[in-house]
């Protein structure tokens, strides 16, 4: 495994955590259970008074029956021993020179000890000399080794602990990274795949949280990226399709009239125009979705008259519109303020809508122009009755090369960029645009266009009940 790997740096981690918080809590059980240990040493030696009182009291009960006789310290040695084993401490008896002549442990006797190291818990009269009693032994009684012991013990079971629990937490981490490394991995090999070209990669959602939310984000991510890839291959083909049939017709012509088959008639140079005009049109669209996505478009905002900008679009439109027989009506509100936009594009972006609608609907049917102000905007809408567009396409209308019909051709639709340039210019003046669609009932684009700053705008212009005039008649 690599250090940079996110398994190892886990486990080190852990490792360095519990290795920490373990030793922790050792040093300070070490330090307590050592202190504890002296306490409760000290406070067993400390014996109460009532119990000295009791020692004393055997002592001269002793000491008042065998007073002068020669096997006095051998019963005052086994009272000592007998004493020493049921208050677990040691007693020593020594005259003023310190001589020991009896003690508990039966170590000292016939030795000399300093009297000054301890303090006497009590003072008798044998054989005409003063003999003191001690209860703590001067010389090492063995405590302080029997303390190294117990802390060595101590810190023996607390290593083996910090062991233990430093085993078991790996293990634990281990099982536990599996879970949480298992969909990271997964994801890891999907990228990878991605990156190489292979845009079909899914990862299985099973996790929750973060893990699970970043796997549905990938495979949306997925779903986008092959969507896309789709549609650029859809373009590759509608703008081969496109530029290849009037380039062909141009084609055509042209050797048709370089060999003398046919001459040079009004007639067939309009052909020739309008083959020029559809390539031109392909053209002029890319290269402006191109500058509106790079954000290099220039746009000359000015205070512009909504009302002009949709007559100019429908005029535009009417002989098509005629020619197809369909009825356009403009509806437009009251004292409509004027709009802060590029009137030119807002122009072109009525255009694309309007074409867009009389592309979609069949003849006979009618396309609607509105504007009302809404929220300190302008809302202006054109409605068809076409055929409308099915709930799962809604969301990706707007996107570029996107059909809804990937049946269409030239003759009844272009290469998919009218909508995304749209989008792309509302935007672009501050506005938004949004599509509802019924299928067989028609569609409505609706887009907002920001009124002029420092102008002043009513709460709101309801449309009028009749249309304000029919523009086109079938």
């Amino acid at each position: 495994m690599r250090f940079s790997s996110l398994r190892v740096r886990l486990l080190l981690t852990m490792a360095v955590v519990v290795t920490v918080a373990v030793g922790t809590v050792a040093l300070f059980a070490s330090r307590a259970t050592t202190s504890e240990f002296r306490r409760s040493v000290e406070g067993i030696l400390s014996i109460p008074n009532y119990s000295i009182e009791t020692r004393i009291h055997a002592i001269n009960k002793l000491l008042a029956q065998k007073g002068g006789d020669r096997d006095l310290w051998e019963d005052m040695q086994y009272l000592l021993s007998g004493m020493a084993r049921t208050s677990r401490a040691r007693f020593v008896m020594a005259d003023l020179e310190g001589n020991v002549l009896a003690d508990s442990l039966g170590e000292l006797v016939g030795t000399q000890i300093d009297p000054e190291r301890s303090n006497p818990f009590a003072a008798f009269l044998i054989e005409r000399e003063p003999v003191l009693a001690y209860l703590v032994p001067l010389e090492d009684t063995g405590l302080e080794s029997i303390e190294a012991r117990f802390i060595t013990s101590v810190n023996r079971s607390l290593l083996v602990a910090i062991f233990a629990a430093g085993l078991v937490a790996l293990l634990l981490t281990l099982l536990l990274s599996r879970s949480l490394l298992g969909p990271i991995g997964a994801l890891t090999s999907a990228a990878q795949a991605m990156e190489k070209g292979d845009l079909s990669q899914r990862v299985a959602v099973r996790a929750r949280g973060e893990i699970g939310e970043l796997a549905k984000a990938f495979n949306a991510m997925a779903d986008g990226l092959a969507r896309l890839e789709q549609l650029r291959r859809n373009m590759v083909t509608d703008v081969a399709h496109e530029l290849r049939t009037p380039l062909s017709n141009v084609r055509g012509y042209l050797e048709a009239l370089r060999d003398g088959v046919i001459q040079p008639t009004p007639e067939t140079i309009a052909s020739l125009h309008e083959e020029a005009m559809l390539l031109n049109r392909l053209v002029d669209d890319l290269q402006e979705l191109a500058l509106v996505e790079a954000g290099q478009i220039n746009l000359v905002c000015q205070p512009v008259q909504v009302e002009e900008v949709v007559e100019r679009a429908v005029q535009l439109l009417e002989p098509k519109a005629r020619e197809k027989g369909l009825a356009v009506e403009v509806c437009l509100a009251e004292d409509l303020p004027p709009v802060e936009a590029d009137a030119e594009r807002m122009g072109q972006v009525i255009r694309n809508l309007l074409d867009n609608a009389l592309t979609n609907t069949p003849a006979g049917g009618e396309i609607r122009v509105s504007a009302r102000t809404s929220d300190g905007q302008v809302e202006v809408s054109v409605q068809d009755t076409g055929k409308g567009i099915a709930p799962e396409h809604l969301p990706y209308v707007f996107e570029r090369f996107y059909r809804a019909d990937q049946s269409r051709t030239r003759s009844t639709g272009g290469a998919g960029l009218g909508l995304a340039i749209v989008k792309r210019l509302v935007e672009a003046h501050g506005g938004q645009v949004w599509i509802d669609s019924q299928v067989g009932k028609g569609t409505t684009v609706t887009f907002t266009s920001p009124v002029s700053a420092g102008l002043p705008l009513d709460a709101g212009h309801p449309l009028p009940s009749q249309p304000a005039h029919r523009v086109v008649d079938r």
